[in-house]
């Protein structure tokens, strides 16, 4: 399942060269990963009442193109790996208007409990969401 949501570019997202500051993708694609638990069941205030709290151990990100003021972006988010310890989010920023694509990134999460001890294993139900997600590779 590919999450996708839309976002319009405010000045507060551009920086002195008038093109969108490269922290801002990072800040949509969180809010991409949240929304994306949200619309399989988990919200993050439910998981860390579960002791589920998912953590970032890495992102891959391309720029490819920038964002500019008023432009409205498309954020698409998918799980496209799962080892059972981590999850990798494939994520996607493109242009409404144009298609064209600013950046891909990966970005891969781990889950850690209230206290910081990873998981060795991604917890249910995240873990039968996340496997379910992903398309399996087919070899020839």
């Amino acid at each position: 399942m590919k999450h996708t949501f839309e976002q319009k570019v405010y000045f507060s997202d551009t920086d002195a060269y008038g093109v969108v500051w490269h922290g801002a993708y990072l800040r949509w694609m969180e809010m991409g990963r949240v929304d994306y638990c949200k619309s399989v069941g988990y919200s993050l205030t439910e998981l860390e009442a579960r002791n589920i709290l998912l953590h970032v151990s890495s992102i891959n990100i391309k720029y490819k193109s920038s964002a500019k003021l008023e432009e409205t972006v498309v954020i698409e988010t998918e799980v496209t790996e799962f080892r059972g310890l981590s999850a990798t989010f494939t994520q996607t920023i493109r242009s409404k208007e144009t298609g064209a694509i600013h950046t891909v990134a990966e970005v891969i999460i781990v889950a850690v409990n209230s206290e910081g001890k990873l998981y060795r294993k991604i917890p249910e139900p995240l873990a039968s969401i996340f496997n379910s997600e992903v398309k399996p590779v087919l070899l020839t």
